[in-house]
């Protein structure tokens, strides 16, 4: 789930309406789901509302009750609820459509009329209609609010019927215009509760280019008269530092400054000859620069990769400003702008670089599943590869994405301390129920995994072998999973005595100080520039220079900057003068009921993040909405601002009679830990602090014993900033835009903070000053994370008070809904005939416990059969929530298994499975038994089976041959030959043991010979 849409309340029932994925959890086939409660705190899900169909998704929007039935949707007796969405048509274009209900929001008919306003547009969207009271029925009408989204323009309709609509006005460009505006919203507010003082309040979400980054919503306050709303609040021009400009760009030269671009592209791309005077052929609006040039690395689009070196200065000043903007793609430590593979390196599988009509079955690698009669290798799908063939499961399969399937490569040695690899596509978080990764497995065992970045570029990815060297290898490609990202890319496996050094894919401005990055910065994937400063005080004297570099392919993949100044003061980003719905980086689309009881404006937000929404590791669902929280207008400041709380259901959770709490104390410099009746992973924390001699203070939340897992939120006195710091929350590592920082302005209230902060399982709502100020992000800690602990830094901080309640959860209730699998055992190989052993799920729900008497169904794809000789079995779950795998045996045949565990619609691929053809063993004990009569002496042979499958044996000797026609596995066999001879020379012969695959192993047997 994304976007809210359609928030109404009607006949005591509030309504949510969200952007809905049916079939996945991650983006597509967009429709509107829909839950209800009475209370805003415990939801029931309800059918889906809206769907999609084969002519448009079903785009953000909005509801309204008819009470009159102007639309004459309904009848006077019952009218009717009204949805306006935006109809994403499949060609493209986006126009605003009309669905009914008559049945409470039960069930939908979309309106024959549709579209109801269509400007030919392929980024108009996001309706929100309210009814405007203009005091007459004449100046009383619907308006509706939409989006032009890349142009930066709201714009406002009005209609009588809901049918026909016709243009009033448009609002915008106006402050953040870092990325798209989506999801407006309009309304009036009483500041300070005077009803005689009304504002109106313009709210525009915008992906990427907010505050925190990425997604995120702004405001303008201002006034509307039924035609036209005018801001009070959009921001005017810079208010610069003075200072010494190094470069502007403004003569239409790069003056001086060293230009390497990328040789065979049209326009000398990426930076072209000269500065660029605006967006280049393709791009989007370039706003924020200063002057009339820039340097843009949007020649020839984002395809090309090139750098730009400035002429050297000394750093005379405490502080470097420049503007920046284009892509978020930051410079990395210890990375290559090359792709080069590490030096003396071994190539495998010839970097499958095959003969033509040949793939991977051709070459010894075993295929299953939906790879199987693919194109394996693949010679497209993603950037960066070396040569002209790749592994790409997107390609080798008729599925595209939703392709599953395995492949096992030959086995090879170990001969070296690291392996290297190209690996782009996509990736599953630990937890999740889809496998998408790269395998080594050794002796049998899973020992190292990799996976794509959910990029298309591919990169080095590296393993310390080391401790298998010598040892037979394989390497496994799990593709495991469908939808969005589901594939891997591979190529150029190496191995070699150091990692592969990663491709850098920055599009970054450094400083670079004696051949040394010592400064760097990215954009925010804005077209929008915004001012960066760097402290360079450390740097007084130091020869510098300035370099540019895009270095990245794909999306956003260039660099936009300006204006290089050295002054005594540092430039700030204009982000920060904007009003924001919140400060933290999960926050988005955050619109209003307008109907809710007592007049009070209740909104409500996507707690998400379009920079890694869709990686998050949450399993078997993705996404959620923040609590929500009732609005207001209050003057800060000289000026009206938002003031947001959770809204007062929210407190009929609390457990008041299980709080802890703490009276005034000092908090001395470091960290001082609280009891453990403070612990807890759903709780409210109430805090008020005063700063005292210290630099900083605060608390963290969710913090893990062993102290590697934290969540702080502190106040830095120097700056007035309130900060989040999720760096070391939990799991952090899903995406590398998650770990994070996240600071707002806040001012003390006479020495005072108040906080008041919603700590659930996967997130933290700060709410500062009463809710002045306000950060929201999730956090993915271990369920073992629950400390809570006092922090002050540079001296005594005081604690004036603290309560620590608890929350009653409101949802994920039913303990024996199965959330997630866990596969048991480990990857191995199998002799056919053999049993397949040690493999299984265990089944939880989303809290992490154990669901007993869970269905199971497992399936096993390739060279192997249950004991019913079928490919399918069931279990059920035991009291631990484990089912093992069912009796299976290996065979007929060899190859790789792929088995699967489907339970409560969860399914899980279980560690791969290597059918191998038995060994032929053969124990063979010749002995000289004795002289017949007649002086002759007899050889007897025993022969022991102690393989698998039958063999037949072939004895010949300088004296007869013994054969055994059939020995089966386990049995013994005797067999004598007479010599005709008095005495036997010592000697040796050959032994042929004949597997029923024709395989011949001959070995040699030694004997002493006897006299008479």
């Amino acid at each position: 789930m994304n976007d809210p849409n359609g928030l109404v309340y009607y006949e005591g029932v509030y309504h949510l309406y969200y952007q809905y994925n049916p079939q996945g959890t991650r983006w597509g086939n967009m429709s509107w789901g829909h839950a209800t409660s009475t209370d805003l705190t415990h939801w029931t899900e309800q059918p889906l509302a809206i769907p999609g169909d084969a002519e448009s998704d079903i785009f953000s929007g909005s509801i309204v009750v008819d009470k009159d039935n102007t639309s004459g949707f309904g009848t006077a007796e019952n009218p009717p609820l009204v949805a306006m969405y935006t109809a994403a048509y499949k060609t493209g274009e986006q126009a605003q459509a009309l669905a009914y209900s008559t049945d409470a929001g039960q069930t939908w008919t979309k309106y024959e009329g549709n579209p109801v306003i269509d400007r030919d547009q392929n980024d108009f969207r996001d309706p929100h209609v309210f009814w405007y009271d203009g005091g007459t029925p004449e100046s009383s009408y619907w308006v509706v609010v939409t989006v032009e989204a890349d142009d930066h323009k709201v714009l406002l309709h009005k209609s009588t019927d809901l049918k026909n609509w016709t243009e009033l006005s448009e609002f915008g460009p106006a402050n953040a215009t870092g990325g798209v505006w989506e999801c407006p919203d309009l309304f009036p507010l009483a500041v300070d509760g005077d009803p005689s003082n009304i504002k109106w309040v313009m709210v525009v979400n915008l992906n990427p280019g907010a505050v925190g980054g990425g997604s995120g919503g702004q405001y303008f306050v201002g006034d509307f008269d039924g035609t036209t709303f005018t801001s009070e609040s959009t921001v005017g021009s810079d208010t610069l530092p003075e200072g010494t400009t190094l470069a502007g760009f403004d003569d239409g030269t790069y003056n001086g400054w060293t230009v390497d671009n990328e040789p065979g592209n049209g326009k000398n791309g990426p930076f072209g000859s000269a500065p660029a005077t605006g967006p280049i052929d393709g791009q989007q609006t370039v706003t924020g620069f200063s002057g009339t040039g820039l340097i843009n690395g949007f020649n020839d689009g984002d395809w090309p990769v090139g750098s730009m070196e400035s002429p050297a200065f000394t750093v005379d000043q405490d502080h470097l400003n420049f503007l920046v903007g284009g892509g978020n793609h930051p410079h990395v430590d210890g990375t290559q702008l090359a792709n080069d593979p590490p030096a003396g390196s071994e190539l495998l599988f010839e970097g499958f670089e095959f003969p033509d009509q040949q793939g991977l079955a051709d070459n010894g690698w075993a295929v299953t599943g939906d790879l199987v009669g693919g194109t394996n290798p693949s010679t497209s799908g993603g950037e960066f590869f070396l040569g002209q063939k790749r592994i790409n499961t997107f390609d080798g399969g008729p599925k595209g994405d939703d392709n599953l399937g395995t492949l096992t490569s030959p086995e090879f040695t170990i001969d070296k301390s690291h392996l290297s690899m190209l690996v782009g596509g996509g990736f599953r978080p630990e937890g999740d129920a889809q496998t998408l990764e790269v395998q080594l497995v050794v002796d049998g065992e899973v020992v190292q995994t990799t996976a794509g970045t959910n990029d298309g570029a591919l990169n080095w990815k590296s393993w310390d072998v080391s401790a298998y060297q010598g040892k037979a290898a394989r390497i496994v490609v799990v593709d495991d999973a469908t939808g969005g990202w589901g594939h891997l890319t591979v190529d150029h496996i190496v191995l070699a005595d150091a990692p592969a050094q990663v491709r850098s894919n920055e599009t970054s401005v450094n400083l670079v100080v004696d051949g040394e990055i010592v400064r760097t910065a990215t954009g925010s994937d804005s077209e929008t520039l915004d001012w960066k400063s760097w402290d360079v005080a450390d740097l007084a004297g130091r020869t510098a220079h300035l370099q540019v570099v895009d270095n990245n392919r794909a999306g956003w993949g260039h660099i936009l900057a300006d204006q290089f100044m050295l002054a005594h003061e540092p430039a700030q980003s204009r982000l920060v003068d904007y009003d924001w719905l919140d400060w933290g980086r999960d926050y988005y689309a955050g619109v209003t009921f307008d109907n809710a009881p007592d007049d009070k404006r209740i909104m409500i937000a996507w707690m998400n993040n379009w920079q890694y929404g869709e990686a998050i590791p949450t399993g078997t669902w993705r996404g959620a909405m923040a609590l929500p929280r009732e609005l207001s207008l209050e003057t800060v400041d000289g000026a009206p601002k938002l003031v947001q709380k959770v809204v007062d259901q929210t407190a009929a959770l609390e457990r008041g009679d299980e709080a802890f709490t703490l009276g005034a104390t000092d908090i001395a410099d470091g960290e001082t830990a609280l009891p453990a009746a403070a612990e807890g992973s759903v709780y409210k924390l109430d805090a008020v602090f005063s700063a005292g001699d210290a630099d900083s203070f605060g608390l963290s939340v969710r913090n893990s014993a062993d102290g590697s897992q934290r969540t702080p939120i502190t106040y830095d006195v120097a700056s007035g900033q309130l900060s989040v710091d999720r760096t070391r929350s939990g799991d952090v590592g899903f995406d590398a835009d998650f770990p994070s920082v996240e600071t707002a302005p806040v001012a003390l209230d006479d020495g005072e903070l108040h906080l008041e902060l919603y700590v659930d399982h996967a997130s933290v709502e700060t709410f500062a000053q009463g809710g002045r100020a306000t950060i929201t992000d999730q956090v993915f800690p271990d369920p073992s994370s629950t400390g809570v602990s006092l922090l002050s830094s540079g001296g005594t901080a005081r604690l004036e008070s603290l309560t620590v309640t608890p929350l009653t959860p409101s949802m994920f209730t039913d303990p024996a809904a199965v959330a997630s699998l866990t596969p048991a055992g480990a990857a191995q190989t199998v002799e056919t005939g053999a049993a397949i052993t040690g493999l299984g799920v265990t089944a939880a729900n989303a809290a992490g416990e154990p669901v007993a008497g869970a269905d199971v169904a497992y399936t096993i794809e390739g060279p192997a059969r249950f004991a019913d000789g079928g490919t399918t079995a069931a279990a059920t779950t035991g009291a631990d929530g484990s089912a093992p795998l069912p009796a299976a045996t290996a065979g007929p045949g060899t190859g790789a298994v792929s088995i699967t565990a489907v339970s409560g619609g969860v399914s899980r691929l279980l560690p791969v499975v290597t059918v191998v053809a038995p060994a032929t063993r053969v124990d063979v004990d010749v002995t000289i038994t004795g002289v017949k009569r007649g002086g002759s002496v007899v050889l007897t042979a025993t022969a022991t089976n102690e393989g698998s499958t039958p063999v037949r044996l072939s004895i010949p000797t300088a004296f007869g041959e013994l054969k055994v026609a059939s020995l089966a596995a386990g049995r013994t066999k005797t067999v004598s030959v007479d010599t005709h001879l008095s005495r036997v020379p010592s000697g040796s012969f050959r032994v042929t043991a004949t597997a029923p695959d024709g395989t011949r192993e001959t070995f040699r047997v030694a004997y002493r010979g006897t006299g008479k």
